[in-house]
């Protein structure tokens, strides 16, 4: 696929950024049905996705332990106590552990709808939408000018996390946020509802709009997700006591211990320089002491920063190519992670997903990213459950291991926001010259016909037929 520049709307705003054709079909291949062979590639995926599921689901069952920390207690303990005060009408107000937006509740609630126990409910929703986000990625593999490397992704990805995956509902969260992405660009309304529901049940899905192309695509996808964000808070309010409280859980929060900003405390306390505590605090292992409240301050500098340059790479960029909305989404999840005063290890699902989300489209400019993005969650996984231990506590190789997953976050933040500027600002491939006198010479009635529910391009040229 190649990208150009598209002339303004009627009304003078800036169109949807971008002229996308598409290559001449394959052999075997017509403008519905792809070529056998990716097919065949589908089915592959497929099946390694269900050998994956299989392994992960015996370490969440516990027949297969990589870890002596029982990360399953979070569903069986903590979760199951929020459903039993959420059945009574009203949201954990007392409880500093609940620090989520007020769709949270649905989620929690929705394993008490199934028969089995909780735990087992839980584990069942969560391979559920597992499905759902395997099958976008797969639908979306099949359509011209796409790839199923983004799919191969999600397959590898996922397992590499462990049984925390499994335990915590972020997945079901991801599996929103990917769907909203993916049917974005051809479904703007829908696309912005779901981003806005997933924003309601964990805010980062938000994010994904950071790169919707200018024009009517960003006037109706922000509107949609306002509105279903409106609506939800509205309902959760009206129907249960204390949906904001959340809100007031967070000032005193200190510095999580797997966070980027955590690092300077741990070689300190390591070699003996910090006299501060490591305790349970807010739901998660912080550090709280000197040095805390001032590293608090920097890491929030730094994500104030950080959606500053994404706001003048908004307002400076050229060009939208098919995979900008999906590039875009993760630079801006990277950014949110990297400085976080938490970085848990479930959010690396998040990443995981939004890089999939990427390399759905062949020119994403992510790809060495997704690899660094993988990278760190297999350290993830070797940092928490296998050695948290040694986290918490400040020893050696705990620290190493953790060093070097948030270096190597930190490596694909900056990787990240740098192609993708890269992305918008360059001219067009040298590929794309060719490709236009070749669709300028062709007869109308000759060139490849892309249907808008297949390949968001062809929407593209809609809008500018339009103008």
């Amino acid at each position: 696929m190649v990208a150009k520049d598209g002339p303004a709307e009627p009304n003078g705003d800036e169109g949807s950024g971008g002229l996308a054709l598409a290559a001449p079909p394959e052999p075997g291949a017509t403008a519905v049905t792809p070529a056998a062979p990716a097919r065949a590639t589908a089915w592959r995926v497929g099946g390694s996705w269900l050998l994956t599921r299989i392994l992960l689901v015996l370490m969440v069952t516990g027949v297969l332990k990589i870890a002596p920390l029982d990360v399953t207690t979070d569903v069986s303990v903590i979760y199951h106590g929020w459903y039993e005060v959420l059945q009574t009408g009203t949201f954990p107000m007392d409880d500093v552990t609940w620090q989520y937006p007020p769709a949270a509740a649905l989620v929690v609630l929705a394993p008490g709808l199934l028969p089995w126990s909780y735990l087992t409910s839980f584990f069942v929703l969560c391979g559920v939408f597992d499905t759902l986000a395997m099958g976008m990625l797969l639908r979306a593999g099949l359509r011209r000018g796409r790839s199923f490397t983004g799919a191969w992704i999600w397959v590898i990805g996922v397992p590499l996390l462990g049984p925390t995956v499994y335990c915590r509902y972020d997945i079901l969260v991801t599996a929103v946020a990917m769907t909203g992405l993916l049917v974005l660009l051809r479904r703007p309304v829908l696309g912005g509802i779901l981003l806005g529901f997933g924003g309601m049940m964990k805010v980062w899905p938000l994010l994904g709009l950071a790169g919707t192309p200018r024009g009517r695509r960003t006037r109706r996808s922000w509107t949609a997700a306002v509105g279903a964000v409106a609506t939800l808070s509205f309902l959760l309010a009206a129907g249960m006591n204390g949906a904001f409280q959340f809100l007031t859980f967070q000032a005193d929060r200190g510095i999580e211990v797997e966070s980027l900003g955590a690092l300077p405390l741990h070689f300190a306390k390591m070699f003996g320089w910090w006299n501060g505590s490591v305790t349970m605090n807010y739901g998660s292992v912080e550090f709280l002491g000197p040095w805390v409240q001032v590293i608090s301050k920097v890491v929030m500098g730094a994500t104030v920063a950080g959606f500053c340059w994404l706001l003048y790479w908004r307002l400076r960029a050229r060009r939208w190519q098919p995979s900008t909305l999906y590039d875009a989404a993760l630079a801006t999840l990277l950014i949110f992670t990297v400085t976080s005063r938490v970085i848990s290890p479930q959010y690396l699902v998040w990443l995981v997903g939004l890089a999939a989300v990427c390399l759905t489209v062949r020119g994403s400019s992510q790809r060495p990213v997704a690899v660094l993005i993988l990278v760190a969650t297999m350290l993830t996984t070797l940092e928490f459950p296998m050695n948290f231990g040694q986290v918490v506590n400040s020893l050696p190789w705990g620290v190493t291991v953790l060093t070097s997953r948030n270096l190597v976050l930190l490596a694909a933040t900056i990787i990240s926001c740098r192609r993708l500027w890269r992305s918008t600002r360059g001219p067009l491939p040298a590929v794309a010259e060719p490709a236009l006198a070749a669709a300028e010479e062709q007869p109308a009635e000759q060139k490849y016909p892309v249907r808008p529910g297949i390949a968001y391009e062809q929407d593209l040229l809609d809008d500018i037929e339009r103008g």
